[in-house]
């Protein structure tokens, strides 16, 4: 046996290889579980007891050498390829094809900047949310239809974890633990339990915006309304605020801006009357404020929430909201200008 092993050292520093197929060949003809190495380790049991001690730390060797062989004609792989000279470092780049952000990147952070030179801050908060900061501390009532199983994703009872329907559940947290004066506004991802269409998903995005100070009125909220609507649609932009109903606000409205397509005139994409809603908004209820720990007595404040794929529909003239989430390269180039 030990000449079988000699013959098979020899073999072994003998051995070379022109790549790196050719090496893992080599690799499992000897070092893999029925290659020669191994086969002679099975044959070892059937050595005579007086020459296992020899034959032993002839294999012992004959192993080591083999790994070691092979693992320097690797590394000796390795180095010729770093060490490749044939690149052209003055040659022109290759072309490398740019991506571009998303729409509602693009539109989301539009959102933000505007807010932002009103003196808003950005606030975020969780996607999983429990009852309390989405429903109960907003003054939703106990049998309101947004709590049912067809409108809320819940995630277990008792206590109720639900993925968040509204980005106002991060407004609650903020003024649960700081005090006003707060102006912040919300963006993220929301989730409700709807049929998807060319207008409807489960999951969607919100930008909600949220201030309270003392002294805070609906003028205000309508001054910065008439600040967004100008600096995101145009100049020439109107708006106007319709009576509406929500559990976290009163007076509640839904505002409306003049259709950018036809200038106010009707056109299909308004249904003919000139206007296209775009957000809901209304002053803080009191009793929002007091279950926040705000003294509704001293402090007043507003919230407005839109949905950024509402806006970037209108923005981009999108008629599909499912064409947002379907990662299409033919649809997302077309915004690269809009970087």
């Amino acid at each position: 046996m030990i000449d079988r092993i000699k013959a098979l050292l020899q073999e072994v520093e003998d051995m070379k290889a022109a790549n790196a197929e050719e090496l893992e060949a080599l690799r499992i003809k000897y070092l893999s579980k029925k290659g020669e190495v191994s086969l002679l380790f099975n044959d070892f049991r059937n050595v005579a007891a007086d020459q296992k001690r020899e034959v032993g730390q002839f294999l012992n060797v004959l192993k080591e050498t083999t790994q070691q062989k092979i693992n320097d004609l690797k590394e000796a792989f390795e180095n010729i390829q770093t060490t490749n000279n044939d690149i052209d470092l003055t040659r022109t780049a290759y072309p490398v094809q740019l991506g571009t952000r998303h729409p509602l990147s693009i539109v989301k952070k539009e959102i933000c900047d505007i807010f932002g030179r009103l003196g808003f801050s950005i606030a975020e908060g969780p996607e999983i949310e429990d009852d309390w900061h989405v429903f109960s501390s907003l003054n939703f009532a106990e049998d309101h239809p947004a709590r049912d199983m067809q409108d809320t994703f819940f995630i277990q009872h008792n206590p109720d974890v639900l993925l968040r329907t509204h980005t106002s559940s991060v407004q609650t947290r903020v003024m649960e633990n700081q005090e006003p004066p707060i102006r912040i506004i919300c963006p993220g991802r929301v989730y409700r339990n709807e049929a998807i269409s060319y207008r409807a998903h489960c999951f969607f995005h919100q930008v909600e915006a949220l201030y309270v100070d003392k002294n805070v009125s609906f003028a205000d909220l309508k001054q910065a309304l008439l600040f967004f609507a100008k600096e995101m649609f145009g100049p020439d932009t109107k708006i106007r605020l319709r009576p509406s109903y929500f559990p976290f606000t009163e007076p509640s409205a839904e505002m409306d801006i003049s259709c950018n397509l036809c200038g106010g005139k009707g056109c299909p994409f308004c249904k003919h009357t000139g206007w296209v809603e775009i957000l809901g908004c209304g002053m803080v209820d009191p009793n929002v404020l007091e279950n926040c720990g705000i003294d509704s007595s001293v402090y007043s404040g507003y919230a407005l929430g839109m949905g950024i794929e509402r806006i970037t529909n209108l923005k981009y003239q999108v008629k599909d909201l499912r064409m947002f989430s379907e990662n299409d390269v033919r649809f997302l180039k077309q915004f690269e200008s809009a970087n």
